[in-house]
């Protein structure tokens, strides 16, 4: 008896989890994106904000893809922040119509601050919306105007599907982590919208009305200022919404890169899911807000290797005890449950991952695993707890 009750204690977590994603993944896997708000005709006034840290050596390139993109209705902020190189310069040569600012203050670093400081230049005459776009991404004008229209149709946050583009040249653990990129930031936010619950702000290529983003708490140097600012909107009925038919795109950092900026990114992720999580689920079904509740569901789900890991784990620990006399059905459940996250990660490649990473490098996912570990050894050992910017392509 006692050894049923440990075995369900030790499943119980891992199996809810297990379950949450698969749901967001088979809704992912089986529906559409839905299509943007219509905005009645009207051309919203925006405004893009680019932080720039740094960037002298791709800023020029960034600019010339914007380009096509702005016109009377579309203007561009460049925040050069804290440089320390040419990246104001030849922001301003290379697009001369874009405001360039320049900001310095190495007491308060990260990208919240530069958002702050490039807002405040927009006081004068705002516009209806604003779009963060960072300095090493990309967004096609039709999908630029798709987000805009989308804001300003429903006076809510508005997040693009952003992800990263895998090339030839890419390590296979670079690969692994793009595919995990994609799952998070289109399977499951495409599962979690039809369900009905808000989406998670990724830090890019998202769209806020100026009534919204005008007094937003951006002026932090949190890790992952982005999701704490989607649930303190959603917390407030201003969720943000999904766009999946807009695509913003950056390049995939190296192989060592990758697992910093991941360690980055994920240590910020756990930490404020673990205080955020369970408390808006838990008050938002008390209430009855239901797609909320799945909303801090869907949070506590950790990166897609920390779960696998943990899971296999548990189910290990799980097994042994059924040898030792326990109840086989929590193993069975647990084993049910990652077969099937398994089988609809497979059906998420064949349906949207092929181009990123090949069937061959699918099946380094255990090694993609194990490749992840140190990551979360620096969670309990050394967390993350600065803003360091990740190398771009190319970079020494």
């Amino acid at each position: 008896m006692i050894l049923d009750i440990l075995a369900w204690i030790l499943a119980a977590i891992p199996a809810v989890l297990l379950a949450v994603l698969g749901i967001e993944l088979l809704l992912g896997v089986l529906t559409s994106d839905r299509r943007a708000p219509a905005a009645a005709g009207s051309h919203p006034r925006a405004a893009i904000l680019m932080p720039a840290h740094n960037e002298a050596g791709g800023i020029a390139q960034t600019l010339a893809r914007l380009r096509p993109a702005l016109d009377e209705h579309i203007r561009l902020v460049v925040i050069a922040d804290n440089c320390s190189d040419e990246t104001a310069r030849i922001a301003r040569a290379a697009l001369p119509e874009a405001l360039v600012i320049e900001r310095h203050d190495s007491s308060q670093r990260g990208k919240g601050h530069a958002l702050a400081f490039g807002r405040e230049a927009l006081r004068a005459d705002p516009p209806d919306c604003v779009v963060v776009l960072d300095a090493d991404c990309e967004i096609s004008p039709g999908d630029l105007r798709l987000l805009i229209e989308a804001a300003a149709a429903s006076g809510r946050p508005v997040q693009s599907c952003y992800l990263l583009r895998s090339r030839a040249e890419d390590r296979p653990m670079t690969q692994i982590s793009n595919f995990a990129f994609l799952i998070k930031n289109l399977i499951r936010q495409r599962g979690a919208t039809a369900i009905g619950a808000p989406a998670i702000l990724g830090g890019t290529g998202m769209a806020f009305p100026w009534g919204l983003i005008a007094q937003a708490p951006l002026a932090t140097s949190h890790l992952v200022e982005d999701l704490v600012l989607g649930i303190d909107y959603a917390r407030k009925g201003q969720a943000p919404l999904y766009l999946g038919q807009a695509r913003t795109w950056s390049a995939a950092a190296s192989q060592q890169d990758t697992l910093t900026q991941r360690t980055r990114w994920e240590h910020g992720y756990i930490q404020t899911a673990l205080r955020h999580g369970l408390p808006l689920a838990l008050g938002s079904l008390a209430r009855g807000r239901l797609s909320l509740a799945w909303f801090g569901l869907s949070l506590m789900v950790p990166p897609l290797a920390l779960l696998m890991a943990l899971s296999l784990a548990v189910l290990v620990a799980t097994a042994l005890l059924a040898l030792l006399g326990a109840s086989a059905a929590p193993a069975l459940l647990l084993l049910g449950l990652l077969a099937l996250v398994a089988l609809l990660l497979v059906l998420a490649w064949l349906r949207d991952g092929r181009e990123m990473v090949s069937a061959a490098t699918l099946a380094r996912i255990p090694v993609y695993i194990l490749w992840k570990i140190p990551v979360y050894l620096r969670l309990v050992k050394k967390r993350e707890t600065e803003w360091v910017r990740t190398k771009r392509a190319g970079e020494e």
